[in-house]
């Protein structure tokens, strides 16, 4: 099973699931000639990485992709770039007693009704969270093609239950604060929020529960100029990419569902020029005006859910058998994934910024 981002020439299919032998990436119509740095890789998916603090899963994987294709010497070679990452840590016996059991929150159910009952189930299968590794690695190659077109972008967490973070500046952000938040063991721009979102984490894992948030995610140097109306828009584009991480429920641009209380006075963001540039004063449309870039800082913000999987027992039915059950899921699984989904995010942003360059 794969699943393919396809805009303009640039084409990024995931394939593997959970618990099989491999998960991996092919990305075609990549630009030729381009130097990566794979050090700079492994830094980036570093970041997607189970933390050891009791905030995360317990399962350990070294995520070392394994280039097969499309790189030489170093250098991408214009032909579809292939890379695999080893599975090696699965407890498939922790999936057997609830095969037919509908989790509440997954996709057994639904994915069993698309694929006739063939879907592997085994820690979610295609529909994981695992299979942002490979993501990841994507969109770390993505970060370092648009850094040579004079574009950075970052993520950070915006909010974690009802704790929020400072946002983005959406008018005057600068390189040094969407570096910085990459190398936080929590991505934050308060570092103060550090402690109390770790506590809401830990207390819900203490509760047999999990939590969810918000990702805030930045491309500054984006020129003017890049998307389309109405179908092919730039939003469609970016919502279209960050929509791969399984946990994402909404995602909102700029000033995004406040506009409804605003009117247009203080929605709409006044343009001027200095220096040569046009620019606005403002930012309540992130940087995207009719499904075209402006120019400005693009910003926008995903609603990411609690980790579906939790002890506590729940009700739900065997949808083989047709009977009501109750469930109690075993295994290793986030009390909060958002801290992990940060760069998840930031990757699918970048590959969807990437397609308008290739």
């Amino acid at each position: 099973m794969s699943s393919e981002f396809k805009a303009g020439n640039l084409s990024v299919n995931i394939f593997g699931e959970s618990h099989g032998t491999a998960i991996g990436v092919v990305i075609d119509g990549l630009p030729a000639g381009e130097k990566l740095d794979f050090e700079e890789i492994m830094r980036f998916m570093s970041r997607r990485a189970p933390k050891k603090d009791g905030t995360s899963t317990m399962r350990s994987e070294a995520d070392i992709p394994e280039i097969l294709s499309g790189v030489l010497d170093g250098v991408t070679e214009g032909s579809p770039l292939c890379a695999v990452i080893k599975n090696t840590d699965q407890h498939s016996a922790d999936y057997k007693s609830v095969s037919t059991l509908a989790r509440p929150g997954h996709s057994d159910y639904t994915g069993y009704i698309r694929y006739n009952g063939a879907n592997d189930l085994r820690g979610g299968g295609h529909f994981s969270g695992r299979l942002t590794a490979p993501l990841c690695f994507a969109g770390a190659v993505a970060a370092q093609i648009l850094k040579r077109r004079g574009i950075d972008a970052a993520a950070h967490i915006y909010k974690i239950k009802d704790i929020p973070d400072t946002p983005f500046d959406p008018v005057n952000i600068d390189t040094e604060t969407l570096s910085a938040v990459k190398t936080r063991y929590l991505p934050l721009i308060d570092r103060s929020k550090d402690e109390p979102m770790r506590n809401a984490i830990l207390s819900a894992a203490k509760e047999l529960n999990s939590i969810g948030g918000e990702i805030e995610y930045c491309a500054l140097g984006f020129p003017a100029g890049y998307g389309d109306p109405m179908f092919d828009g730039l939003e469609n584009r970016i919502s279209r990419a960050v929509f791969a991480v399984p946990a994402v429920k909404g995602i909102e641009f700029g000033a995004g569902f406040a506009v409804a209380e605003m009117n247009a006075s203080e929605n709409n963001d006044e343009f001027y020029i200095k220096d040569g540039k046009i620019l606005t004063r403002t930012n309540n449309h992130g940087g995207i005006l009719g499904g075209i870039s402006s120019g400005m800082p693009i910003i926008f913000r995903a609603a990411i859910k609690p980790t579906p999987s939790i002890s506590r027992p729940q009700k739900t039915v065997d949808y083989v058998n047709m009977t009501e059950e109750e469930l109690v899921i075993k295994g290793r699984h986030d009390p909060c994934i958002v801290p992990r989904a940060v760069p998840c995010i930031e990757a699918a942003a970048n590959l969807a910024l990437l397609s308008y360059f290739c």
